[in-house]
């Protein structure tokens, strides 16, 4: 197996890069190679797993086809229906001179947007006031009004950007200044892991964790859903809510940190710090935490407190421009799948498992990703807009047996990954965010 991915994948978490057992075939439509990047991260973070068990990649197994599978939903309900994962204006835009993307998921960035553009909250109104600003003029106002926008990028404009220049300068895993902590045994099963992240790639990381024994607990602000997405990723953990504006949601808070083994966050750079809760106040709180976070445009740079979601990053990093190109379009063309969420999910999964693996050697863990940085490493190897075998899901893709949620039956993917002859199994159905009250199992 040759994998263009693996060796900076495994040089940046600091594993053996012995080649995984890999099967399945064919690749997704992509100006990037996805499906070799969807397996090379399924597989690090399986990797990182049996390599607790004193084993390494040979140990693990991925089914390339289902990992690309998984990089879109996995989840196909029966009966029932999933709302759209994008808002009415949530798109790309023509300006005067190139394009732009709005992020309008969220109620508070759809109303900075609008506040911006002076408009009704119509399409066609959005879309007649974003054709008279520059691209890049508007992204900065959008995001000075704290919302969220992307002007298109080049790939040669990207390279030349200030914040393209920091985030390829950046490691793809930022490992921070290890510290003594008290040893523990790297075990996973019945870990606690307190996850603060939202749509998409922390959600997915911690939902692998949970497919293998952890116990994850989510915690979402009052009145934060993701209607599209809790489906697909709050398989296998406990969902609570808290406002940590409120003293004693900030107590409750301080004592589920205080006791959990591991901590993914995925909050704007800033936002912890301003709570109380930056990475001093967390080490202290808990020594052996093992801390790994998340961000869309990294730690460094002018975009540094940045908010982003994989389109955006697309937007910005010069994929939408080069899939406009080679396609010969007239409009950014994005990848099939929002690859940069699910390849840092997996990789997040990654960081913390060898986090894990510190934690057994009496050292402590913080690692910090981002969207953008990942995108660095998927440009590195060439895709085709049309490749020999495109894959697409058929029935004999889905596990034989229907799945309970929250909202009706549905059928999920088979796993695309197996480790020691394991496959992931959740042994909680998925629901609705803050269905749970804020405390471990």
């Amino acid at each position: 197996m040759t994998n263009p991915y693996w060796p900076e994948i495994t040089r940046a978490l600091d594993l053996t890069p012995a080649p995984f057992q890999e099967t399945g075939t064919g690749a997704l439509p992509s100006v990037h190679a996805v499906s070799d990047f969807a397996a090379a991260t399924v597989a690090a973070a399986g990797t990182a797993l049996a390599r607790l068990d004193g084993r390494g990649a040979e140990a693990v197994t991925v089914d390339r086809r289902l990992a690309s599978l998984w990089f879109d939903m996995s989840l196909r309900p029966t009966g029932w229906e999933m709302p759209s994962i994008w808002d009415p204006l949530a798109g790309n835009y023509a300006t005067a001179d190139g394009f732009i993307r709005l992020h309008t998921n969220a109620p508070h960035h759809r109303d900075a947007a609008l506040s911006v553009l002076g408009c009704a909250p119509e399409p066609e109104a959005v879309r007649s006031a974003v054709s008279r600003w520059q691209a890049e003029a508007l992204e900065s106002a959008i995001v000075a009004a704290k919302g969220c926008a992307a002007a298109l990028h080049s790939p040669d404009a990207w390279r030349a950007h200030p914040q393209g220049r920091a985030v390829a300068a950046e490691p793809l895993v930022r490992w921070h200044r290890s510290e003594a902590c008290e040893a523990r045994p790297a075990r996973l099963a019945g870990l606690k892991v307190l996850d603060l992240t939202r749509v998409l790639a922390g959600p997915v990381a911690t939902r692998l964790l949970a497919g293998f024994g952890a116990e994850v607990l989510r915690i979402d602000p009052p009145h934060w859903s993701e209607p599209a997405a809790e489906a697909e990723v709050n398989l296998g953990k406990r969902c609570a809510g808290l406002d940590l504006t409120r003293s004693e949601d900030r107590e409750t808070f301080r004592r589920l940190l205080a006791s959990a083994d591991m901590l993914l966050h995925g909050y704007r750079p800033g936002a912890l710090e301003g709570l109380g809760f930056g990475a001093e106040a967390r080490r202290a709180l808990n020594p052996g935490l093992i801390d790994v976070s998340l961000s869309a445009y990294g730690r460094s740079g002018p975009w540094g407190e940045r908010r982003g979601f994989d389109s955006l990053v697309q937007m910005s990093c010069g994929i939408a421009a080069l899939g406009r190109q080679q396609a010969g379009l007239d409009r950014p063309l994005p990848l099939p799948v929002q690859a940069l969420d699910h390849g840092t999910g997996y990789l997040l999964a990654a960081a913390a498992l060898r986090g894990l693996a510190r934690r057994a050697e009496g050292r402590t863990t913080r690692a910090e990703l981002s969207l953008a940085r990942t995108a660095e490493c998927l440009k590195s190897a060439p895709g085709s807009l049309s490749p020999e075998h495109p894959i697409t899901a058929t029935p004999e893709d889905f596990a034989p047996d229907p799945e309970a949620t929250g909202w009706g039956p549905a059928q999920r993917l088979r796993p695309p990954l197996t480790v020691n002859g394991q496959p992931p199994v959740w042994r909680l159905a998925t629901g609705p965010v803050r269905r749970h009250a804020p405390a471990w199992a």
